[in-house]
């Protein structure tokens, strides 16, 4: 999963980055609100952390460009400010959750991690196509009860094409989700994972659609694009 993470506070802003990277996220860093407005205008994300004091454009502005443009990301909103009325006007704005600084980042990730379920129609913490279950709280994945050890890199397009189960995700769409802005992306490095964790999980756990990309199903369901 990629996020974005718009802050203007570098001590801040560095540590989430470290924290997401650790947990498993593609994460990019802007510090302002021009540049994280273009950044989420032109870049696909999973979700997006929003710093609403933010120097260029406020955080609000941001948002309600982001949403005029017809970006529907999940946007939780950061903010100094505890005070009713601006948790309203961000979520008036267009934001889907919101929290006050201070925080705990275990907050912070429980939140993202719901907000990534809940926009790709998803309710568990725990996903599952047949025998194999991916629990996104602890990074967990097991086949028929039995842990699974994958690389990061494995488990983010596991974790991309579980959470969109049923779907037909293209080669691009996975290059774009799973690896930051500033990775050398390189598209044949997807065919590499896929064959690797077709090993560790089985051969038929991730079809191949020709021309079209890869899709993850339970065993009895047929992929829609």
């Amino acid at each position: 999963m990629r996020i974005l993470i718009v802050e203007d506070e570098p001590t801040l802003g560095a540590q989430l980055k470290s924290t997401l990277e650790h947990n498993g996220y593609a994460v990019d860093l802007s510090v302002d609100g021009e540049d994280g407005h273009f950044m989420g205008s032109t870049e696909d994300y999973d979700a997006v952390i929003l710093d609403l004091g933010l120097p260029e454009i406020d955080g609000l502005t941001v948002l309600g460009m982001w949403r005029r443009e017809g970006r529907t990301f999940p946007v939780l909103v950061l903010t100094a400010r505890d005070s009713w009325s601006d948790k309203v006007a961000g979520l008036d704005a267009g934001a889907d959750d919101y929290l006050a600084k201070p925080f705990q980042t275990e907050e912070l990730i429980a939140r993202l991690r719901a907000l990534i379920r809940r926009a790709s129609g998803n309710t568990s913490s725990e996903l599952t196509a047949g025998d194999v279950r991916l629990d996104t709280r602890s990074g967990r994945v097991t086949l028929a009860g039995e842990p699974v050890k994958l690389t990061a890199q494995e488990y983010k397009l596991l974790s991309y094409l579980m959470h969109h189960k049923g779907k037909v995700v293209s080669r691009t769409e996975l290059i774009e989700h799973i690896y930051d802005q500033d990775f050398d992306r390189d598209s044949n490095t997807i065919e590499v994972f896929v064959t690797r964790i077709r090993k560790k999980l089985g051969a038929d756990v991730i079809t191949t659609i020709r021309g079209l990309g890869y899709s993850l199903d339970d065993p009895a369901e047929a992929p829609r694009a």
